[in-house]
């Protein structure tokens, strides 16, 4: 992704989010566009200050030159116009003139190539990194693997936390409107985060414009890029592909904090990560795997399916599917493996999650199957592959 393309991210992002926070509240939005903003995000990286000089340095030239040419134009038009009986010039090339013409515009590329370079150049160094996230993107969500550097181990799903009642319009809007989610990216401040961005299904493209950072995630291909924070607080952006119907509601959230305060964030995670670990020999009851299933399902299928199960569009209805209350092995096969308009789960969220809201949409809605399905059968459907 080059200079040019990240600052047209970052343009389109300021207003498309700016238009959300003026139309929902007047407010500013935390870590997001002020009410009224018109300038780039606050930077919170050199390479977003970089940017931001840059586009200043720019836009003055442009200006500049601009002024001085339709100046000169207008001036000419005017001062030698044939009502006030100007003869024109006779003369067929000029050396002087085409020397002029074609140096000056040359140093002014040079001078604004320069320092343009420097800067695409320092965003595309992630040697020396402190910390490696893998960060894929899904239909419509993102997951985070920290693979190197303290926390490595640590990984999750970070999902749109925005009501179905507030998108529609049927509870107030909060001032971080579909720019909210469950789960945050958690960094420490002054480290150097690189980020390996891949995707799942379609084109996706992770950005944070007071980063300085907008990364394409292409299916099959691994892309990297890096920010380092120089301020502790909440920044947010989204997807800045067309990735589908639900484009808007992938947001992305990263919250910076100093090194003690992620020291003990990643304790804490590991350990919330340790007691949700699932036995795959535990039986779980019908009433339990259903509670579990239900949140599992408002977090990963309800923005396709509906929350009632109805479906929408290419994503059909699962209430009284009889694909869904059939055979158990076709519902293993789609569910690990995907299918059509569906991604697939194996690897995305764990055993007992699958488990668990295959459970809950066999026996949801007008769905009765009576049945349980526990973690030791995805497990046995998997190695059965």
């Amino acid at each position: 992704m080059n200079l040019f393309g990240k600052v047209t991210g970052a343009s389109l992002y300021i207003v498309g989010a700016l238009g959300s926070a003026m139309a929902y509240a007047s407010e500013n939005m935390p870590g997001g566009p002020a009410v009224n903003q018109l300038n780039f995000a606050a930077p919170a990286t050199k390479i977003m200050q970089e940017i931001h000089w840059l586009h200043w340095m720019m836009l003055i030239i442009c200006a500049v030159i601009f002024v001085g040419v339709f100046g000169v134009m207008f001036y000419s038009i005017l001062k030698h116009r044939k009502s006030l009986g100007a003869k024109s010039a006779s003369f067929h090339e000029s050396t002087t003139v085409e020397i002029i013409w074609t140096v000056i515009p040359l140093i002014i590329v040079i001078g604004m190539a320069l320092p343009a370079t420097k800067t695409v150049v320092a965003m595309k160094d992630t040697t020396n990194s402190d910390i490696t996230i893998k960060t894929t993107g899904y239909q419509w969500k993102w997951g985070y693997d920290y693979i190197k550097g303290e926390g490595e181990g640590i990984n999750f799903l970070s999902t749109l936390s925005t009501s179905r009642e507030a998108i529609n319009n049927l509870a107030p809007k909060s001032n971080t409107y579909l720019m909210e989610v469950d789960n945050e990216m958690v960094v420490p401040v002054g480290k150097k985060i690189r980020l390996i961005t891949t995707a799942n299904d379609v084109i996706h493209a992770w950005a944070i414009p007071a980063f300085g950072v907008k990364q394409d995630a292409i299916p099959g291909f691994v892309r990297d890029t890096w920010f380092r924070a120089d301020k502790i607080g909440t920044f947010r952006g989204q997807c800045s592909e067309l990735c589908g119907a639900q484009h808007a509601f992938m947001p992305i959230v990263v919250r910076v904090v100093s090194p003690e305060d992620y020291t003990k964030w990643v304790e804490d995670k590991k350990k919330e990560m340790a007691a949700a670990s699932d036995d795959p020999s535990k039986v779980y009851a019908l009433d339990e795997q259903k509670e579990r299933g239900a949140k599992v399902y408002a977090s990963n299928c309800a923005a396709c399916h509906q929350p009632n199960g109805k479906g929408a569009g290419a994503f059909p209805a699962l209430d009284g599917s009889k694909l869904v209350q059939g055979p158990k092995d076709a519902v293993y096969n789609i569910l690990l493996n995907g299918k059509g308009a569906m991604p697939k789960w194996s690897g995305v969220i764990s055993d007992g999650d699958i488990a668990a809201v295959m459970t809950y949409t066999r026996n949801g809605w007008g769905n009765k199957t009576g049945d349980v399905t526990q973690t030791q059968d995805i497990v046995t459907s998997r190695a059965g592959k």
